[in-house]
């Protein structure tokens, strides 16, 4: 095995802190990962890496690192993503899309803040210090140790108008970067778990629920009252009774179908996120149309044609006989199989940093759609396993300490694996 001492004794947390840093403060939004790419690549460069870019899209590529083995031994591919979740420009989905936390990165006291760190640069910056630090210390694995940074990860998916590459996200990233040749015996996506270990992701559900008045539009002057809601010509109106269904129904989904499973548990949620009516250039007349968009999250063995016969059945009962239901996304989830050795793995070297064993993650950890899916969909028995915002809603960001742990336990993960034989 490796010296794994003689590695850990090479981690700078100094550099550690910088890294993450530096690639908090390059805000890349999805859609707009191209300066954030090559940041990572040029680090892999000049750290003397064997690199790769993967571009489906020359200015949102992923890129790879990695240190070869001897040969006979496991690999082990370490992952994260370089898009972040808010754009500034994103005014109807955020209060103050302009806050620094969203777009930049520094350190207050013990902590490091930055949405970009906690999701999910800071993780990656351990895992590219710990990478070095083996490489340094010329440790002799067995296996190859692929250290890997994707754009895409996080939703944006094309409907409507919004098509193109633009609006593209896990089909560029790392499902593209394992069709070509990011492939190992196991994968670790290096994400906020709070140093619990999961290895169960839902799939999730897209769906566009277009309502359409029967009656004609009115000029306002004109517009009768008073009108029941279920009778109103307009449809901005008549989805107020679909939304106060559609929350019953939704609860009670995700009461039907919680699924405690070994390394979490999921609890699939059912939200509308987007509504589409009228203009806002030409108030002066009711809508006859209105759309409802919702992310649906099912269990990995669910058919979303069943859910979406649900919600037929539920805009039937409310009246709304005439509505449309469009499948527009569908991403199946997975729970890895054959993983347990790595599981193993991860819950040694994770005793051998933390004085108590890893804890069971929350279950929005389990219930939300990570790159874990990719690998597993790919046969590639893949966990999710990092550091964690405390109060993620409110304050992004994680302590100081919680960073260089991350690297610690990375570097022994790594250096445990990849010194294991390959049956």
């Amino acid at each position: 095995m490796a010296d794994t001492q003689d590695v850990l004794s090479r981690i700078d947390y100094q550099e550690l802190t910088e890294l993450a840093l530096a690639l908090g403060n390059i805000d890349s939004p999805t859609g707009s990962e191209g300066a954030a790419s090559q940041y990572a690549h040029e680090w892999l460069e000049r750290e003397g890496f064997l690199t790769r870019k993967y571009a489906l899209v020359p200015d949102r590529f992923g890129v790879s690192g990695t240190v070869e083995g001897t040969g006979g031994g496991r690999s082990l591919i370490f992952n994260s993503h370089l898009d972040t979740t808010l754009r500034s420009d994103a005014i109807w989905k955020a209060a103050n899309p302009k806050d620094p936390q969203y777009h930049s990165a520094w350190v207050d006291g013990e902590e490091i803040i930055g949405d970009g760190v906690v999701n999910d640069k800071g993780p990656m910056a351990a895992f590219l210090i710990a990478a070095k630090a083996i490489k340094q210390a010329g440790a002799s694995l067995k296996g190859d140790l692929i250290v890997s940074a994707a754009p895409g990860e996080i939703s944006r998916e094309p409907v409507d108008e919004f098509q193109g590459t633009d609006y593209v996200s896990k089909d560029l990233g790392t499902r593209f970067m394992i069709e070509h040749g990011l492939v190992a015996d196991y994968a670790l996506v290096a994400e906020g778990t709070g140093f619990g270990i999961v290895w169960v992701e839902p799939g999730k559900a897209h769906f566009k629920v277009t309502l359409v008045s029967e009656q004609p539009t009115y000029y306002t002057p004109y517009l009768p009252r008073p009108t029941a809601i279920e009778e109103s010509p307009n449809a901005i109106v008549r989805s107020t009774r679909v939304i106060q269904a559609f929350e019953e129904w939704a609860y009670e989904y995700e009461r039907r179908n919680t699924s405690e499973r070994e390394s979490g548990t999921i609890i699939p949620k059912m939200s509308i996120n987007a509504i589409r009516s009228g203009y806002p250039y030409g108030v002066t007349s009711t809508p006859q149309v209105c759309s409802l968009y919702i992310d649906g999250r099912i269990l990995p063995e669910a058919n979303p044609l069943d859910i979406r016969d649900e919600l037929r059945d539920l805009l039937a009962k409310v009246g709304e006989k005439n509505a449309r239901i469009e499948l527009y996304v569908y991403r199946r989830g997975y729970e890895a199989q054959n993983i347990e050795p790595f599981v193993e793995t991860v819950r040694r070297c994770h005793a051998q940093v933390f004085p108590e064993p890893p804890k069971p993650v929350a279950t929005a950890v389990s219930s939300m759609w990570r790159d874990t899916n990719m690998f597993n969909q790919m046969g590639i028995p893949s966990l999710s396993y990092g550091p964690r915002s405390a109060s993620h809603a409110s304050r992004r960001s994680f302590t100081l300490q919680s960073l260089h742990q991350a690297a610690e336990v990375y570097a022994r993960i790594a250096c445990d694996v990849c010194s294991q034989d390959r049956p």
